[in-house]
């Protein structure tokens, strides 16, 4: 039971899988072209001839990935406790995601302004007309008070019936300009501008200084959005890599542990085979020497039984060993039987009676 609670406290990390390292992997790709687009707005704009835009816009993609490739390699090192590998490669990544946040925000700043220029033509134009309007509406006023002057001057005939005329044809020209004016298209201020403006207005700041400040924190979030992502990548990278190795250790390990098992095994066999190889022989040369079917000698026993030199020693040396066979002086061998056996358990017996009587 507490086995079992330990393992569930205990947090086990699992490699992700191929949907998650799918959608990372794209969540980064987007990133880091979202980023090199917007430094290459910046780096275009530098010159307009195609060989000077072609060489920026190389430096921007060069500037870019190695800004990545800075980052992924601080994690490296950085995992292999190189703190001083890692910090060169930290001052040269923040080196490189300077210049490209600058490069986003000329590039997200640009666009901005593109927006901003199309909604202020189409403001302009309405503009114009109004003051066309405005302007018409002035002339009609000056007319009226010069009408009011001949009146005074009973002037009325020559006078006021030539200012309304006039005043007749300058009422048709405004109406016309209203008519063209609110036939001009709808201004469309775009989500962005519209942001912009309600920035502007929570914070009680200017249009530009809310432009600036969002385009700024748009073009850092997008860097370290991108740095995140590289980041988990190079992690989920040392840890599968990792993972193997743990694997094909412990494989090895398991591996060298049934090699071992299978070798005690083995030489368990044999030793049990070997044992009961020796039995057989002694107990066939027992009956053999019991029946007097063969002489007590080496060399009878081992042409009846065939067996080697060592063989044959080893069996003189069990049957001396029990006591079933002695060796008299010649070094020639005598079968005992069963009375020999007898005899050498009471000779051990009165050897080993006096050794006990002393320690006691």
């Amino acid at each position: 039971m507490t086995n079992i609670s330990t393992l569930s406290k205990k947090r086990i990390r699992h490699a992700k899988g191929p949907f998650a390292m799918t959608v990372v992997y794209s969540f980064t790709g987007a990133s880091i072209l979202a980023s090199i687009i917007f430094s290459l707005l910046l780096f275009l704009s530098i010159d307009n001839g195609l060989w000077m835009q072609i060489l920026f816009g190389s430096l921007a993609v060069i500037f870019e990935l190695g800004k990545f490739f800075a980052w992924y390699e601080f994690g490296e090192r950085l995992a292999r406790r190189n703190i001083s590998a890692a910090f060169s490669a930290f001052i040269f990544y923040s080196i490189l995601a300077i210049i490209s946040i600058g490069g986003s925000i000329g590039g997200i700043n640009s666009a901005t302004n593109t927006a901003q220029s199309h909604l202020d033509v189409q403001n302009n134009k309405k503009a114009a007309f109004d003051f066309q309007i405005a302007a018409i509406d002035k002339q009609i006023a000056l007319n009226n008070v010069a009408a009011e002057k001949y009146i005074e001057l009973n002037r009325i005939v020559t006078g006021v019936a030539r200012i309304q005329k006039e005043n007749t044809q300058l009422r048709e020209q405004q109406l016309a300009l209203a008519i063209k004016r609110d036939k001009q298209p709808v201004a469309n201020q775009g989500s962005v501008l519209g942001l912009i403006a309600s920035v502007a207005t929570a914070l009680n700041i200017e249009n530009k200084t809310a432009q600036l400040s969002l385009v700024i924190f748009l073009s850092v979030l997008l860097d370290l959005f991108a740095a995140f992502f590289v980041g988990l990548i190079g992690e989920e990278l040392r840890f599968s890599r990792t993972l193997k190795l743990q694997q094909a250790e412990q494989g090895k390990a398991l591996l060298s542990e049934q090699t071992n098992l299978a070798i005690n095994n083995k030489q368990n066999e044999q030793q049990v085979a070997a044992i009961s190889r020796s039995e057989g022989l002694l107990l066939q040369a027992i009956s053999l020497l019991n029946s007097g079917t063969v002489r007590c000698s080496k060399k009878a026993l081992s042409d009846k039984l065939t067996l080697n030199t060592e063989d044959t020693d080893h069996l003189f040396t069990t049957l001396l060993a029990q006591g079933l066979i002695r060796q008299k002086a010649n070094r020639h061998f005598v079968w005992e039987g069963e009375d020999g056996q007898k005899n050498n358990k009471k000779k051990v017996a009165q050897k080993t009676s006096p050794m006990l009587e002393k320690a006691a």
